[in-house]
């Protein structure tokens, strides 16, 4: 590990546009030449039934996210690129034991108004649990975001694309990574 070497993890409630800036941070990476890898923690975690041991399946996505890790560091140094849900300090150490690296924290932020939107566009119809589920904890993480003590980046996805907040991650901390 080299001095400077770090992850980048976006954070933030439903609908802030996290996926959707991972996709555009990941090209601006490629286009850079930058190496890195690309982690959605929902899909390391998503299955069922859990552990009686691990009810959430952090263990799980922890375990998931490590082994993955571990395959894309045989081909050389990379930086990670993750979307996810930190909301307490002990979320960003267990994902920073998965990465053995720090991470830098980038928290999305998004009205209700406007997270609400981008909810009931991403779900359709059949998926009616899904949106009501996430429509009725969006305002409760949001909460819980709010108490984490700080972020390396705060964006407001309201009024900008999820090409312009990748922009803005990359031009914080690409810098940093070319050394």
């Amino acid at each position: 590990m080299t001095s400077r070497e770090f992850g980048i993890f976006l954070n933030g409630s439903y609908g802030v546009g996290k996926s959707s800036t991972l996709e555009h941070l990941a090209d601006l990476f490629a286009e850079a030449n930058l190496p890195f890898s690309l982690f959605d923690v929902d899909w390391f975690h998503r299955s069922w039934p859990p552990a009686p041991t691990d009810p959430q399946n952090v263990l799980t996505e922890a375990d998931n996210i490590r082994a993955v890790w571990r395959n894309y560091r045989q081909t050389g140094p990379r930086t990670p690129l993750i979307a996810g849900v930190i909301t307490q300090a002990e979320d960003l150490e267990r994902y920073e034991r998965c990465f053995e690296i720090p991470l830098r924290v980038v928290h999305l932020t998004a009205s209700l108004e406007v997270a609400e939107h981008r909810l009931r566009g991403r779900y359709t119809p059949s998926q009616h649990r899904a949106l009501t589920w996430h429509l009725g904890n969006h305002e409760r993480l949001t909460r819980e975001l709010h108490r984490l003590p700080s972020y390396d980046l705060v964006v407001d996805t309201d009024h900008r694309t999820s090409a312009e907040v990748a922009a803005l991650v990359f031009e914080e901390f690409a810098p940093q990574l070319r050394g």
